[in-house]
């Protein structure tokens, strides 16, 4: 039985996405890459629109998938406010089985997450499936060592002081209802031979200084390094592939804690 991703993109996270998930330098540079590169275009675990909907307003012809119906109906409910109508779907990055073939597909911020590295093999076999012949997918990842709060928990000792304890105060803002969220992280769970961490999540949320709902969630991530990506490329069938230093046009250097792949078919 094929496994199925552990994310925690549902509810009031996604909600959390939606009211203050809305910049980042990713936006224009994945914009470059689909004008650059051509049209139609696909966001791969496009949330709920934070580089979708600038890339519709520019009026280039981008669909939208994600693995979270609470995602995308908060991404539609983003677009009807400005009269855009997305084509959206709802499959998982591994099992993606668009209605058209595209000329570029980008991945922001996903690559790993769900963890499990068969199904990691398995989205990149089915981005390649469905790049027209020519395509380009573009995708970026953080580095595990780019996280140094994280990094320090690699050595056997520091592994038993996880799970880390929660904040005692998250990040808190209000929404456009007047209702505040507060969200707060937290690693729970490291194993560097396997290459996987756990993380938690809990966002509450606050009405007139009363806690009126509270959601906890677990996110595997799978904690990559450049050449076995680049392995993992070839495998699935890419070719001519680029890495970049961070979201720019330079070759990827060990100082570099994002990195950026650009892959042809």
């Amino acid at each position: 039985m094929t496994a199925k991703p552990q994310t925690w993109h549902y509810g009031l996270v996604a909600r959390w996405w939606a009211e203050f998930n809305v910049d980042g330098p990713e936006i224009a540079y994945f914009q470059n890459v689909i004008e650059r590169h051509g049209q139609p275009a696909l966001d791969v675990a496009c949330g709920t629109g934070r580089l979708l909907l600038p890339y519709l307003r520019a009026g280039l012809d981008v669909d939208g998938c994600d693995i979270s119906p609470d995602m995308l109906a908060l991404c539609r409910e983003r677009a009807a406010r400005e009269g855009l109508a997305p084509r959206l779907f709802a499959q998982a990055m591994h099992a993606l089985d668009p209605p058209r073939a595209y000329r570029t597909i980008y991945v922001c911020g996903s690559f790993g997450i769900g963890d499990d590295r068969a199904l990691d093999m398995e989205a990149l076999r089915a981005w390649h499936r469905a790049l027209e012949p020519g395509g380009t997918l573009a995708f970026d990842h953080h580095l595990p060592y780019g996280n140094p709060a994280g990094w320090r928990y690699w050595p056997r000792g520091r592994r038993a002081e996880l799970p880390a304890e929660w904040p005692s105060a998250g990040s808190r803002r209000r929404m456009a209802d007047g209702d505040e969220l507060e969200m707060r992280t937290r690693l729970a769970e490291l194993d560097p031979l396997e290459q996987r961490a756990t993380l938690q999540i809990r966002v509450t949320q606050w009405r007139d200084g009363q806690r009126v709902a509270e959601e906890e969630g677990s996110l595997r991530t799978g904690l990559y390094l450049r050449n076995e990506i680049l392995m993992m490329l070839d495998a699935a069938g890419f070719r001519d592939v680029r890495v970049y230093g961070g979201y720019t046009e330079n070759e990827a250097t060990a100082d570099d804690d994002t990195l950026v792949f650009l892959a042809g078919k």
